[in-house]
């Protein structure tokens, strides 16, 4: 097993290759899914769950225990720029929440949002076309339904982690 510490080392070497990449092709490395399992692991305080099943990847710990989380990520170039889209959601997986990370064009986090299934699941059936039924959201509507629950400025948002 990889310790904590070389872990957090590959991850950096990873954020500064993935965008480096970026600056030089245009186009993206295909390792926002695993940056932002990590980041929402340590930011959330979560345990990665290995090996990985039906959607879920990380738990939750002490008062979060039963709380079974797909991670998302999404680099986010501008911020003004409307359209941008989460990966596809596992709808029939054993998860209970969603944790969406956003990562500047470094791969750093600056936003997690966090929604239960619940939410996710009406939001989908409330949306029409083949995108909703495959599982895809966009960002602002993940944000819209979603809370935000951690910032690069502040960490945990402790109005809304002290609710569980």
């Amino acid at each position: 097993m990889v310790s904590v510490y070389a872990l957090e080392q590959l991850i950096a070497e990873t954020r500064r290759l993935a965008a480096e990449y970026r600056r030089t092709t245009g186009q993206m490395l295909p390792v926002t899914g695993e940056i932002a399992r990590f980041d929402a692991a340590r930011e959330l305080n979560l345990e990665p769950a290995e090996p990985r099943a039906a959607g879920v990847d990380a738990r939750g710990k002490d008062d979060q225990k039963d709380r079974r989380y797909q991670i998302k990520g999404r680099v986010i170039l501008d911020e003004a720029k409307a359209g941008y889209r989460i990966g596809q959601l596992n709808t029939s997986g054993d998860w209970t929440h969603v944790a969406l990370v956003l990562l500047d064009e470094e791969f750093q986090p600056f936003k997690i949002y966090e929604a239960d299934r619940e939410e996710i699941l009406a939001a989908l059936s409330q949306s029409s076309g083949k995108r909703a039924r495959r599982g895809a959201m966009s960002v602002a509507k993940f944000e819209a339904i979603g809370e935000l629950v951690w910032t690069r400025e502040n960490g945990l948002e402790d109005e809304v982690w002290s609710n569980y």
